[in-house]
């Protein structure tokens, strides 16, 4: 089982959330091969809107993907993004800054923001472990 961080503004992942599933990278389907059924997976959100510059920066998901491939949805004419089928927890949207400095991939960098310019970031059990606590879900982790 792995964990990772997907990167969404908060109101494309709120579509996912409660549609259950999530896309990579604008629905790209290569990043979606390397997750697995069981892994677990956290939104972080640098803004509220896709396209502003509001500065949210806070997780604001976090569950355990379903058995199943990934598989294409329609989003609108021409776009059928890729997708992955998600069970979501109940989480409460936590800002990273209250956990950069206890996070592997962030902790004493001046430039934390670095990891996610990818979309896609594996992270440690320890990291997904203090995102969860902090979300209010660690009691999910073992479900």
């Amino acid at each position: 089982m792995a964990n990772w961080i997907t990167v969404a503004s908060a109101d494309h992942a709120a579509v996912g959330v409660a549609l259950g599933f999530i896309q990579v990278n604008h629905g790209k389907s290569a990043p979606l091969r390397r997750i697995r059924p069981g892994d677990l997976v956290a939104i972080y959100s640098p803004v509220q809107v896709y396209g502003s510059r509001d500065g949210l920066q806070s997780f604001t998901a976090l569950g355990r993907v379903k058995p199943g491939d990934p598989y294409q949805g329609q989003m609108g004419p021409g776009f059928t993004p890729f997708r992955r089928d998600v069970a979501w927890w109940s989480a409460r949207p936590v800002r990273i800054g209250a956990l950069r400095e206890r996070l592997s991939f962030t902790a004493g960098k001046t430039n934390w923001g670095a990891p996610f310019r990818f979309g896609l970031l594996r992270v440690e059990d320890e990291d997904m472990a203090v995102i969860g606590a902090a979300m209010d879900c660690a009691a999910y982790f073992s479900a």
